[in-house]
C-alpha cells in the first residue's frame, strides 16, 4: 500500500507542477519557475517520508566549498535528484535529452537552464554539455552531473564519463563526490518503495588541476567506495565492490555487431 501511495503521488505532484512550471515559463527570468520547481522537489521528499516510508538523512555538508562547485553524484535512484537539488537554492541539473522529447518538460528545463545532453555520448553530446555548463557557470550556479549518465543497480556501475573532467578543467571549479544508498529503498525507477533511513553523503572535494586519468581515477574511487559503505551500512549485509557492467547503449551496440 505504501508504493501504491506514493506512486500515485508522485504522479499527481509531477503533473500538477510541471503544468504550473510551464505557466510560470512565460514569465521573463527563471525566478517563478524555480520557486515552482523548488517547492515540487520538496513535496516530493516529504511524500517519500510520509508514504514511502524512506526517510533521507545527510552528511558531509561542512565539507561543501564556498561559490561555485560540481556535484557529482552516484545515481541508483529515480530519486536521487529530489534529495539533492533539496539541499541546493540555485543548481544546475545535468539530464538526459530523453525527457526533452516530452513538450511541457523541454520547456520547463529550458526555462531552468538545466544542462541536457544526449545519451548516446559523442562529439556533439560533449559539445552541448560544455555550452550549457558554460552557461550555468556563468550565471554562478551549482552543477550537479552524474558521471555515469545512467541509473545502476545497488551493487553495479557504469563507465565513467569524462565530460564532468572537462567541466572541472575548462571553469577550474572543485568537484564534490557524492555517494547514496537511495537505491536500497528506491531501486532505480521500480514501483516498489521499501522504508528506511538512505543516506546521502557529501565526500571532500576534490581540488582543481588534476590531470584527466588521476581525476577520473580519484572520481570514481571515492564515490563507489563510499556507496559500497553506505549500502553496506543500510543492509546489513558485509562490503561488496560494485561490478562494472555495460551501459544500455553499449549493450545494444555489442548486440548489433
Amino acid at each position: 500500500m505504501r508504493s501504491l501511495a506514493f506512486n500515485i503521488a508522485y504522479w499527481v505532484l509531477s503533473i500538477s507542477y510541471t503544468l504550473a512550471a510551464v505557466i510560470a515559463a512565460m514569465a521573463p527570468g527563471r525566478t517563478a519557475t524555480g520557486w515552482i520547481i523548488r517547492r515540487y522537489v520538496k513535496r516530493m521528499v516529504q511524500a517519500m517520508r510520509l508514504l514511502a516510508g524512506i526517510r533521507v538523512r545527510y552528511r558531509g555538508e561542512e565539507r561543501l566549498p564556498a561559490g561555485a562547485f560540481i556535484i557529482a553524484a552516484k545515481h541508483q535512484s529515480w530519486g536521487d535528484g529530489f534529495t539533492v537539488y533539496d539541499r541546493f537554492e540555485e543548481l544546475a541539473c545535468g539530464t538526459g535529452d530523453h525527457l526533452e522529447k516530452f513538450p511541457l518538460m523541454a520547456t520547463v528545463l529550458r526555462k531552468l537552464g538545466a544542462i541536457v545532453v544526449n545519451n548516446c555520448g559523442g562529439r556533439e553530446a560533449r559539445d552541448a554539455l560544455k555550452h550549457r555548463a558554460a552557461d550555468a557557470h556563468r550565471d554562478g550556479r551549482r552543477i550537479l552531473i552524474y558521471p555515469e549518465g545512467n541509473l545502476a543497480k545497488v551493487g553495479e556501475k557504469f563507465r565513467y564519463r569524462a565530460g564532468v573532467w572537462h567541466m572541472y578543467r575548462d571553469f577550474d571549479m572543485p568537484v564534490v563526490p557524492v555517494a547514496t544508498n537511495l537505491g536500497v529503498f528506491w531501486p532505480q525507477e521500480a514501483f516498489e518503495k521499501r522504508p528506511g533511513t538512505a543516506t546521502l553523503e557529501f565526500l571532500d572535494p576534490i581540488p582543481t588541476g588534476l590531470p584527466k586519468d588521476e581525476f577520473m581515477a580519484r572520481l570514481e574511487a571515492v564515490v563507489e567506495g563510499a556507496t559500497e559503505a553506505l549500502v553496506a551500512e543500510a543492509t546489513g549485509q558485509p562490503r561488496v565492490a560494485a561490478v562494472r557492467v555495460p551501459t544500455p547503449d553499449e549493450a545494444r551496440r555489442a548486440a548489433a555487431a
